[in-house]
């Protein structure tokens, strides 16, 4: 019996690198380096993060989370949806969506002239606007399933 993730077809098995399934949320959809990623962070560092996670993986079920640039998680469905990176005293979210989502509650906090991604940040005692990143999300996760935001831009 093969190890779990290097069965033909699993991205782990092409690709070397592990990248968790995210179905029905189980701790093994879990990868590890983004809970080491996590868990290292202050308490409230640690709880935006997790309240990130757990909107992203909402937003569909067929989302994966791996790391990228050696540390940083990432989620991705048909091209990458967000990244997450804790910085001093702010964690940031990089939506990327080549700017074309609309942001009608402003939940976007720079980027807003960037070609490839936005950012959303969050500061000590902010709070998640899960309504809003929930649906852009979504949006992002249909730009991408559309062949993404370039193709999309391209066809503008």
């Amino acid at each position: 019996m093969a190890a779990a993730g290097t069965e033909p077809g699993c991205p782990r098995a092409e690709t070397g690198a592990f990248v968790a399934r995210i179905g029905d949320n189980s701790p093994m959809d879990d990868d590890p380096r983004v809970d080491h990623y996590i868990d290292a962070l202050p308490a409230w560092q640690e709880a935006i993060c997790r309240q990130v996670r757990a909107l992203v993986r909402a937003a569909d079920p067929a989302v994966e989370e791996t790391i990228k640039r050696s540390v940083q998680p990432y989620f991705v469905l048909d091209g990458n949806i967000c990244a997450l990176l804790a910085a001093k005293d702010h964690v940031n979210v990089f939506l990327y969506d080549g700017g074309i989502v609309p942001d009608p509650q402003h939940i976007i906090t720079a980027g807003h002239g960037n070609k490839t991604a936005r950012t959303v940040a969050f500061y000590e005692g902010d709070a998640v606007n899960e309504e809003a990143l929930g649906a852009m999300f979504r949006a992002i996760i249909a730009n991408n399933r559309a062949g993404g935001w370039r193709k999309i831009k391209d066809a503008q």
